[in-house]
């Protein structure tokens, strides 16, 4: 199995409440554990429309047997079973589900870079994911 950190963010509905379903859904995913939860972290939009609200951000720090891009398809799946509906890029949205790191893999792809691309910049990413190394 292999260590990796996943970064979770919601700025629609109940953002506490969303964030604990998708940790569950990760959870639950097979040959998946999760092996620590960061606390939550309020944190103001990074970009996108003006007026948006503010997002409710965590990470998980879990193992797993599924490839970078296994992963990430699963993610899409619970992104898109939360409610997630694509719209303008940064926009408001239930869920975000991100990987940010996967053990020592550094991919760069059109559908996938690790580490996350701009993770260093973001106190909203750091934060957590300190608390979970």
């Amino acid at each position: 199995m292999v260590i990796c950190y996943l970064g979770i963010g919601s700025n629609l509905g109940n953002r506490r409440k969303n964030i604990k379903l998708a940790a569950k859904l990760i959870g639950a995913l097979k040959d998946t554990k999760i092996i620590k939860k960061s606390r939550f972290f309020d944190s103001l939009p990074c970009g996108g429309p003006a007026g948006q609200p503010n997002f409710l951000n965590a990470a998980l720090k879990i193992q797993t047997n599924f490839s970078p891009s296994g992963l990430l398809k699963k993610l899409k799946k619970i992104e898109n079973e939360l409610g997630r509906i694509p719209t303008v890029r940064f926009g408001p949205r239930v869920i975000d589900l991100d990987i940010l790191l996967y053990g020592d893999k550094r991919i760069r792809s059109k559908a996938l870079t690790i580490p996350h691309q701009r993770m260093f910049s973001r106190d909203f990413v750091i934060k957590p994911l300190t608390e979970v190394l």
